[in-house]
């Protein structure tokens, strides 16, 4: 278990949506309340960019792999923070035979 401690390097905040609703943002649009559900230890690795145009408009897509420890309470309904950094997670693929991680599938968002 030394081994795969070791490469949880990163301190995050994996957050739930609170269901308030704070003030509307530059755009007008309402943004949502975040809470703290767990600060953990985790392996982040950027696995690349893509490069889209929706709308007429570049998009850039930048998509990760955050491990952390095996929990069974993290779904694609919230989001992982590491500095300003802000990840939504898309997938949650749990170590089911060794119970000794999971992978979050996130793509940045801000």
């Amino acid at each position: 278990m030394t081994g795969f401690a070791q490469t949880l390097q990163h301190r995050v905040s994996v957050q739930v949506p609170s269901g308030g609703v704070d003030d509307s943002d530059d755009c007008g649009q309402p943004t949502i309340d975040w809470t703290e559900m767990a600060a953990l230890w985790a392996d982040i690795r950027v696995a690349g960019g893509l490069e889209t145009i929706k709308a007429g408009a570049e998009m850039s897509v930048v998509k990760a792999s955050i491990r952390v420890r095996y929990r069974s309470d993290i779904d694609a309904s919230m989001r992982v923070v590491h500095g300003t950094t802000i990840y939504a997670i898309k997938a949650v693929l749990p170590d089911l035979v060794g119970r000794r991680y999971v992978d979050l599938v996130c793509e940045v968002i801000r």
